[in-house]
């Protein structure tokens, strides 16, 4: 197959969005297939409609001869109108179907009441002008048909964790649990309001300094004004002791963090899935996540971590004080981690069945059931029932 890929800035960007397609590409083009990396410069949103009106990017869409177009839904705002241009724009690409790979949606995000009734508007055109879907969970796939009603070819493909390709022992993951002195809490994620790094900071404050340290990895700069208020929230609360930001790291420098603490804790107020919980577990940490979303489809509440209310550090400090003081349940809760990684599909698994769905949509065969392996007991088919 010859497959174009459209999405905003580089493929190298740092996010589970973008690992996800990196690993894609990377699996597509070990088998052969053709993989043209379509890029859009990321605009403010204004700008963004404003692409859908390019001559550029409808001449290179045009000029590509592909087979089938994957669009990461990250990018509705800039294709939405030109998707549905009577089609036209799918007759130019010798009737290349259009696939979304979506990870979460816009409107599941919070927003001002007036930017929302815009962004409903615009995504809910975008996603009934493809042909297919990827989803990264069961969660993201309830959401777009209850949202759209759309009921086009699907597949549930779910991220994987194995990246890190983690060799921790039991052994190691007991000792670490049952270690004398501060639980080592462990954030891992761009920081940005939606991943919840406030209300991890006001749990913090809440602790006793004997009880717990924090360390922040991930980007300050995709959001300046909410990084700057979590330093100014960080000095107000006399953390600066207690929490260190280290920015983003390598591959190896975030493996020897997941490796050195405790408990990953990132209560975001929206994940369509979550693939930073997986890899803790690969070192076998807890993971703590919100009860809105998909992180429910990985964690376990009182199994393999915690799912906290959106915005509730007093609830997330009481579980956290209770890891501290138990460290037995740590140790179990930490094994039940490393075994819920060890039962989930592998990115190799997640891309083999991706690559037949998108050869049987681009040769029309969207009845033909496929199935993608599950962190769930139930397996999933194309269109994601079970």
């Amino acid at each position: 197959m010859r497959v174009g890929l459209l999405i905003y800035d580089s493929l190298d960007s740092v996010s589970g969005g973008y690992l996800y397609d990196r690993m894609l590409v990377d699996y597509l083009r070990r088998q052969g297939d053709e993989v043209e990396i379509i890029s859009i410069p990321r605009h403010s949103y204004p700008l963004q409609l404003a692409d859908n009106l390019s001559p550029a990017l409808s001449r290179r869409l045009k000029q590509a001869n592909l087979d089938l177009v994957l669009q990461d839904e990250l990018n509705h705002p800039s294709v939405f109108w030109l998707n549905q241009r009577s089609n036209r724009m799918v007759a130019d690409l010798g009737r290349a179907k259009v696939v979304s790979i979506v990870h979460h949606l816009r409107v599941s995000e919070d927003h001002p009441s007036w930017q929302m009734r815009l962004f409903r508007r615009v995504e809910s055109r975008y996603l009934r002008s493809v042909d297919g879907f990827i989803f990264n969970s069961q969660t993201t796939r309830q959401t777009v048909e209850r949202f759209t009603g759309s009921q086009a070819p699907s597949l549930v493909a779910y991220p994987a964790g194995d990246r890190f390709q983690s060799d921790i022992s039991r052994e190691e993951i007991v000792s670490r649990a049952h270690q004398d002195g501060q639980l080592r809490l462990l954030f891992v994620g761009n920081i940005i309001p939606r991943k919840g790094l406030h209300t991890l900071l006001g749990a913090v404050q809440q602790l006793p300094g004997e009880i717990a340290t924090l360390t922040v990895v991930g980007a300050p700069t995709i959001n300046r004004s909410y990084s700057n208020a979590i330093f100014k929230q960080v000095a107000e609360s006399n953390l600066q002791s207690r929490v260190r930001f280290l920015g983003p790291l390598n591959y190896e420098g975030l493996a020897d963090q997941y490796r050195a603490h405790h408990i990953l804790v990132v209560p975001s107020s929206y994940e369509g899935f979550g693939i930073v919980y997986l890899e803790g577990m690969s070192f076998g940490l807890p993971a703590v996540g919100s009860t809105d979303g998909g992180a429910g489809e990985v964690i376990s509440h009182g199994k393999n971590g915690y799912l906290v209310s959106p915005g509730d550090h007093s609830q997330l400090n009481s579980l956290l004080v209770d890891l501290y003081r138990d460290r037995s349940k740590l140790a179990q809760m930490s094994l039940a981690a490393r075994q819920r990684f060890l039962e989930h599909p592998t990115w190799e698994e997640t891309c083999a069945a991706i690559h037949i769905f998108l050869k049987n949509i681009a040769n029309r065969q969207v009845n033909t059931e496929q199935r993608a392996k599950s962190p769930i007991p139930q397996r999933t088919t194309e269109n994601g029932d079970p």
